[in-house]
């Protein structure tokens, strides 16, 4: 295996592999005219609504738009803190900024989990986040502290998990390039129950003003098109089967790492209900390992390098101290190439350097 270049994603392989199915559903398309909310938009979101048991999925540009049109819908001017985890991509806390929320920050737990405990007490909405893939811990989705306290996932990188469940009031999911369910450009979708919420993205995302509560929100151009529609279609064919060779790969890497003293995210209490998104490894000396394994022709990254609160933007909000469990995450974890397309012989090959190397 000397000189194997392993990628962090499988875009390239993955294509490759659909290439005559993607090519002709783009020209079916093209050749239609009908670029914009046409039928594969529709059958798209009827599919993305049944996965996920929801009555209503929306298709918007992004993951983060998603996000956005749930905060703008929520937002009211005597309800607008919210709590995100401090792990998790910026892009969690930018959507209820630009909404205007207050933004304030909980620390996590070992599997960067949002600590409940440490939710700011004057949030009115949590935004938790499965990290890595690992699904949330739904016995606190409906009322996590209060009943007053309203759930809103964002699930760009777990929604793939136990079964797709739903169970707050609405969930933001991604089709980003780098995601399980990917898209060859962005993509999102805004998944609910509420068919207020329905009908007030399916406005927003056509420029269209809304009344909400009191106040008329207006929204923007944020829409898939009829070619993101369609090969999302291609690829609904595959996605099972995608799952279940990233569960193989996760779970051979879990026996491998349990004669050894190397923890990983993905563990005997979550992997039935993980999606596998990330696998993700804490050990000493992080830094040092990133730097072996991409010598070798291993590409790794860290996710996330800081905590939200070590952001510029962020860094005035309410939040974990220095000795919170989300910095301890963020000088540890290291993410490994996990997708469908890897071979046995690469699956092997990553974790044998891995066990060389710490």
């Amino acid at each position: 295996m000397n000189g194997l270049k392993i990628a962090f994603t499988g875009i390239p392989k993955q294509y490759n592999n659909l290439r005559t199915e993607i090519l002709d559903a783009t020209d079916t398309v093209l050749r239609s005219g009908s670029l914009m909310s046409g039928e594969y938009t529709e059958q798209f979101e009827s599919w993305l609504a049944n996965k996920n048991h929801s009555k209503f999925a929306i298709t918007c540009h992004s993951g983060t738009q998603a996000l956005e049109i749930i905060a703008s819908f929520l937002r009211d001017q005597n309800n607008t803190t919210v709590s995100v985890p401090a792990m998790t991509y910026v892009a969690t806390a930018n959507a209820w900024r630009r909404a205007g929320w207050t933004v304030t920050v909980a620390d996590t737990n070992a599997y960067g989990l949002m600590d409940l405990a440490t939710v700011h007490k004057d949030a009115t909405v949590i935004c938790p986040v499965g990290l890595y893939g690992h699904a949330l811990d739904f016995s606190y989705s409906y009322s996590p502290v209060d009943h007053s306290i309203t759930c809103v996932e964002d699930a760009a990188q777990h929604w793939l998990s136990r079964n797709c469940e739903r169970r707050g009031f609405a969930a933001a999911i991604s089709f980003d390039p780098t995601k399980n369910f990917n898209n060859y450009g962005n993509g999102g979708a805004v998944i609910t129950d509420s068919a207020l919420l329905d009908a007030f993205a399916r406005n927003w995302i056509r420029n269209r003003s809304f009344h909400v509560s009191s106040s008329t929100q207006t929204g923007t151009n944020s829409r898939m098109s009829e070619v993101d529609c369609a090969q999302m279609m291609v690829k609904t064919r595959y996605i099972d089967a995608w799952q279940t060779r990233r569960g193989e790969i996760a779970r051979h890497w879990m026996e491998r790492l349990s004669q050894t003293g190397i923890r990983s995210l993905i563990d005997a209490t979550n992997y039935q209900d993980h999606c596998y998104h990330k696998f993700v490894i804490d050990v000493d000396h992080r830094d040092q390992l990133h730097q072996a394994l991409t010598d070798l022709g291993i590409e790794t990254k860290v996710h996330y390098l800081d905590p939200i609160q070590a952001l510029n933007p962020y860094q005035d909000c309410a939040a974990p101290d220095m000795l919170g469990a989300c910095y301890a995450l963020s000088r540890r974890c290291l993410s490994l190439p996990i997708y469908p397309e890897l071979t046995d012989s690469e699956a092997e090959y990553i974790i044998d350097q891995v066990l060389k190397e710490v």
